[in-house]
């Protein structure tokens, strides 16, 4: 199906999201959508999806005008669309999820939608069981699992908002060759994202916006600088590796420490984490890095070891116990856990501040979000909802709200959905945390990006953890092979070695 936007307009409020944007995208090929946070791309495509409507402009496919008032009207027309933050009901089973929006009788034929469930599945090569219940999925599956409900909507063009954001690099090969599959069949796909080695990789042609507008277009063989020049206005060169700021004191130390949960075990793990210092926590998603990130902020609780932090014993320790020794957790799922859609920047500066008095004073606290709001370069205004901000601003926005003294900060994918301007600015702002004596873990799916900011990485591999890799002597094929369970055997190795030289 052949695309063609006209003259498109939106505007919220004094923002101008979408300003004349007017191109084409060809029937079955792979459009790629560049832009950094802000830039309008999503804001475009909810519009094509039906999700918002333009203030003006027209959409036509193959040629005619198309009406597209809400998600319904899309999917007659045969458009769907992947949103960053899936919209799925984590609840219910990965079938029941299939059969939402299919048109038909009041009491679904389960058999019929089953059986048309594992033949898709099969056709693609996809691994979800119709059984499992969503919030058991990685993000993967769940991107797996709306492919194929989309398929049986009769979909043909499909829209991706930045679907590389939080899977693993496995998983991203298993995305991409479904695209692929997806173009050869005649198939129209529109790949929204802000990551140039993604566009790259994989589109047959891009489309570059900057600040509503479009800014141009390029097709292969691309030219980088020229594409983030289109972005930003500049050329813009990753930082020099910084050097390790970490001191001889510990701020978190795990001794044997043990976690159970319904999909894996993890055992033995110890570790030692100085002031100043950035560690990494690398691999598949669903290989154990999050449940130890949230053992160190006490949200799950440990079955054996110890988790000491500032020379505090707070094994069994609830989250506020964790956060009154300066430890806090910035999750990945932003609305869900994050931030409380419904509520103002404002408001949750205010609620994440400390108030004197019984009186809020609201000026004092506006003021200080305004302050907040261009220190991370938010896009939005104090009295902005914060569902109302784009995912790379609500990630912003979650950063801006971390408390200044603190000794440890767990974060799960930091950079998640920013743009690499954005990505640059705030691990300086982690940085600067860093030298005034904060320790940092995180987790990335992003291989490059661990390796240029930790000082020492973690690798997970189906409840093993790895001993600390140096991460200058450590590169991104290594960790892969890590991460895809091979090579540790020569690793435990190496400790054993280097223990046995350490006690000589």
């Amino acid at each position: 199906m052949e695309i063609e936007f006209r003259n498109i307009n939106k505007t919220f409020g004094t923002v101008r999201a979408n300003i004349g944007i007017h191109f084409s995208i060809p029937a079955g090929t792979i459009q790629g959508i560049l832009g950094e946070n802000g830039a309008g791309k999503s804001t475009l495509m909810k519009i094509l999806s039906g999700y918002i409507l333009p203030d003006s402009g027209e959409i036509y496919l193959d040629g005619e005008l198309a009406k597209i008032e809400n998600p319904a009207d899309a999917i007659r027309y045969g458009i769907g669309m992947l949103h960053q933050d899936p919209l799925d009901f984590p609840p219910m089973k990965a079938l029941d999820n299939f059969m939402i929006g299919k048109p038909g009788s009041l009491f679904p034929a389960r058999r019929e939608a089953e059986r048309a469930f594992l033949e898709l599945r099969d056709q693609f090569g996809f691994t979800v069981d119709p059984n499992s219940y969503v919030d058991s999925m990685t993000v993967g599956e769940r991107q797996q699992l709306e492919i194929l409900r989309l398929l049986w909507l009769g979909v043909r063009v499909f829209i991706l908002d930045e679907p590389t954001t939080g899977i693993s690099a496995q998983q991203k090969e298993k995305l991409f060759l479904t695209l692929r599959r997806l173009a050869d069949n005649g198939n129209t796909v529109v790949f929204v994202s802000h990551k140039l080695e993604d566009v790259e990789a994989l589109c047959d042609r891009v489309v570059v916006l900057r600040r509503g507008e479009l800014a141009g277009q390029m097709t292969p063989p691309y030219d980088t600088d020229r594409l983030i020049e289109m972005m930003f206005g500049k050329v813009i060169k990753l930082d020099e590796r910084l050097p390790c700021s970490a001191t001889d004191q510990l701020v978190l130390r795990l001794q044997n420490v043990a976690i159970d949960d319904y999909r894996l075990q993890i055992r033995n793990v110890n570790l030692e984490v100085r002031c100043g210092e950035v560690i990494g926590l690398a691999g598949m998603e669903g290989s154990g890095q999050e449940l130890l990130l949230r053992a160190c902020a006490g949200l799950v609780r440990t079955v054996g070891g110890r988790v000491i932090v500032n020379g505090k014993d707070l094994t069994g320790k609830d989250t506020h116990s964790f956060m009154r020794h300066g430890v806090t957790f910035m999750p990945a799922s932003r609305l869900e856990e994050g931030l409380i859609p419904g509520l103002s920047i404002n408001e949750h500066f205010i609620l994440t501040g400390e108030q004197k008095g019984v009186f809020i004073k609201r000026d004092k606290a506006k003021s200080y979000s305004q302050n907040k709001i261009s220190e991370y370069s938010i896009r939005g205004f104090p009295e902005s909802r914060v569902e109302a901000l784009s995912g790379g601003n609500q990630q912003r926005t979650l950063l801006a709200l971390l408390k200044e003294e603190l000794s440890l900060i767990l974060l799960e994918h930091p950079t998640r959905g920013l743009d690499i301007e954005s990505t640059i600015y705030i691990w300086s702002k982690l940085k600067e945390r860093c030298a005034k004596g904060a320790a940092i873990l995180f987790i990335s799916p992003d291989l490059e990006e661990i390796l240029q900011y930790s000082d020492r990485v973690i690798v997970f591999f189906s409840g093993r953890v790895s001993p600390p890799l140096d991460a200058t002597l450590t590169n991104v094929d290594q960790l892969g092979q890590l991460i895809g369970g091979k090579g540790w055997e020569e690793i435990f190795e190496k400790e054993q070695v280097g223990v046995s030289n350490a006690a000589q």
